[in-house]
C-alpha cells in the first residue's frame, strides 16, 4: 500500500476507534498495547491464535481470530502492515466504508507523536540497540515509551508506554516506512544491501537512509556507526544541515571509540576510549558496538551515564538475538533471528568466541553446530554465495529450504543454492524436508556442541523440539 505523506500524521487522540488487521505481529501487537494504555479502542484480527492475542485481549481489546468484514466493527482507523494483501476482506471492507487506512508506520508515528523521538535505523542491529537503550534509559529513570521489532528477554514485552517524555522506537527501512518519523535523535548502524526485492539497488537503499537523517529535528542529533563507510557519509550530510553528530564505533577517530574488546563468557567488556569500562551480558563484537551507539544516545538525552551503563551490564538481550534455549545432554542449544550473511557472520564468530573461552576453561573443544533456513527467495537468490560462506564459520552447517514468507516461490531457487556453497571445510547437509532437521541436528551434535538456530522464519520452533530429542522426550 501506498504510505501517506509524514506531513499528515494523525495525533493519536484522534485516530478514534482502531482495527488492527494481523494484531498478532510484533510490530503490530506492540502498537496496540500502547494505544490501548492510553485509552484508546482497539480490537484486531489474526490468521492463527496466540499468547500474543490472548495479552491483547486482557487489557481490553477486541480480538478475532481468522479475517472477516464484520470484524471491523464501529473501527474509525483500520492499521495494516505491508504484508497484508488488498484482498484481505477486512481492507477491501474499511476502503469500501471510507475508514481511514495506516500503515503500521503511520499508526506508530501517530503515538511517537508530541514526544521525544529516538529512531533506531540500520541494516543490522537496530533491535538489539533498541533493546539496549530501553533498558539503559529505565536504568536511568527515564521511564521511555518503546517500541521494539522485538521482545525482550526479561519481560517478554516489545512495546510499552512509558511516563516520561522519551519515546524509543525502531525503524524498519524494509519497505522505506521509517520515513514517516521526525525523530529529535536518530540512530545509524550501518547500511547494506538488503530488502532488494523492494528497492532494486544498493543505491536506492543509501538514498533512503539518506532521506531518514534529513528526516531528523532541526537542532537534532544523529548517532552514526564510525566503522561504516555509508553511515560516515551520512554523517557529513547530517553535519551540514547543522545537526549534532555523534560517531562511535572501534574506527581512529570516533567521538566514542570502542577497544579492548574481551569475550566474558555469554557476555563481554570493552572500554569507551577515555571514557571507561562497559560490562555487557550479551555476547559479541558486534553487541559492544550497539552498546556505545546505547552510550552516545544517552548523551545526546543528558542521562546519567554511570546509569546508563548499569542499564547495559543488566541487559540480558532480544528474543531471538543468540538467544539461550536450553542444554541437553551436554548440547547447548541458542536461537537467532540472523537472516542477512552480515548477522550470520556476526553471531557465528560471536558463538565462536564462546566455544573457545569454554575450551580454555577446560570444558573441551566443542563444535558449532548453525541450523540455517534461509529467508524469502529474493533475499536467498541475491545472497547463496555469502550466504554459504557465512556458514562457514560453523564447524556443521544444517540448511533448510527457503522460508517464503510474502513471496511466491521462484524455479530453481531453494536452500540448496546456500548448502552447495559451504566451502568444503565445513560438514554441510541439505535438509529440505523440515519434518526431518531436528532428527539430522540430533544426529550430528555431540556432546560439548553449541547448536544454533538461525533465519526469520519457523526455524525458531526448531530449538525446543532438539532439546525434547536430545533429552530424549522427543519423537
Amino acid at each position: 500500500m501506498a504510505l501517506i505523506s509524514p506531513d499528515e500524521v494523525v495525533p493519536a487522540g484522534e485516530l478514534g476507534r482502531v482495527h488492527f488487521i494481523a494484531i498478532g505481529g510484533a510490530g503490530m501487537s506492540g502498537i496496540a498495547r500502547i494505544m490501548l494504555r492510553r485509552g484508546i479502542a482497539v480490537s484486531g484480527s489474526d490468521a492463527q491464535d496466540s499468547e500474543m492475542l490472548a495479552q491483547l485481549g486482557d487489557l481490553g481489546a477486541k480480538v478475532f481470530v481468522g479475517h472477516d468484514a464484520a470484524y471491523l466493527g464501529e473501527a474509525d482507523t483500520v492499521v495494516v502492515s505491508t504484508a497484508i494483501r488488498d484482498t484481505n476482506p477486512e481492507l477491501v471492507a474499511a476502503r469500501e466504508r471510507g475508514l481511514r487506512v495506516l500503515h503500521r508506520s503511520a499508526a506508530l508515528a501517530s503515538l511517537m507523536a508530541g514526544r521525544e523521538a529516538v529512531a533506531v535505523a540500520g541494516t543490522h542491529g537496530k533491535t538489539t540497540t533498541t533493546s539496549m537503550l530501553t533498558v539503559a534509559l529505565q536504568h536511568a529513570g527515564a521511564d521511555p515509551s518503546y517500541c521494539i521489532g522485538g521482545r525482550l528477554v526479561t519481560t517478554g514485552l516489545g512495546a510499552d508506554e512509558g511516563g516520561g517524555p522519551v519515546f524509543v522506537a525502531e525503524a524498519d527501512e524494509s519497505d522505506g516506512s521509517f520515513l514517516m518519523y521526525t525523530p529529535r535523535i536518530a540512530v545509524v548502524t550501518n547500511v547494506e544491501a538488503d530488502h532488494l526485492d523492494n528497492y532494486g539497488g544498493f543505491e536506492k537503499v543509501k538514498e533512503n537512509f539518506a532521506r531518514f537523517v534529513d528526516r531528523v529535528e532541526p537542532g537534532g542529533t544523529l548517532v552514526a556507526g564510525a566503522d561504516d563507510p555509508v553511515a560516515m557519509e551520512l554523517a557529513g550530510r547530517a553535519r551540514e544541515r547543522g545537526l549534532t553528530v555523534l560517531t562511535y564505533g572501534e574506527a581512529p577517530g570516533a567521538d566514542l571509540r570502542v577497544t579492548g574488546f574481551t569475550p566474558r563468557g555469554l557476555g563481554s567488556r570493552f572500554e569507551i576510549e577515555g571514557s571507561g569500562e562497559v560490562v555487557l551480558g550479551v555476547p559479541g563484537r558486534h553487541n559492544a558496538l550497539n552498546a556505545a551507539a546505547v552510550v552516545a544516545v544517552g548523551r545526546a538525552l543528558g542521562a546519567d551515564e554511570a546509569a546508563v551503563r548499569a542499564g547495559l551490564a543488566e541487559f540480558r538481550g532480544a528474543m531471538r538475538r543468540l538467544e539461550p534455549k536450553g542444554e541437553a545432554a551436554g548440547v547447548e542449544v541458542f536461537d537467532s533471528y540472523a537472516h542477512h550473511p552480515t548477522e550470520l557472520t556476526a553471531d557465528l564468530e560471536a558463538t565462536r568466541d564462546y566455544v573457545e573461552q569454554k575450551a580454555a576453561g577446560g570444558a573441551g573443544a566443542g563444535r558449532i553446530v548453525a541450523v540455517f533456513q534461509p529467508h524469502l527467495y529474493s533475499r536467498t537468490r541475491f545472497f547463496a554465495a555469502e550466504f554459504g560462506e557465512a556458514l562457514g564459520l560453523a564447524d556443521v552447517a544444517v540448511v533448510l529450504d527457503v522460508y517464503g514468507a510474502r513471496e511466491d516461490p521462484e524455479p530453481g531457487v531453494t536452500g540448496r543454492l546456500v548448502a552447495d556453497r559451504v566451502p568444503a571445510g565445513t560438514v554441510c547437509e541439505y535438509v529440505p524436508d523440515r519434518a526431518e532437521v531436528t532428527a539430522a541436528v540430533t544426529r550430528l551434535a555431540v556432546p560439548g556442541d553449541i547448536v544454533i538456530t538461525l533465519g526469520a522464519g519457523d526455524v525458531t520452533r526448531l530449538g525446543p523440539e532438539i532439546l525434547a530429542r536430545l533429552g530424549g522426550a522427543g519423537p
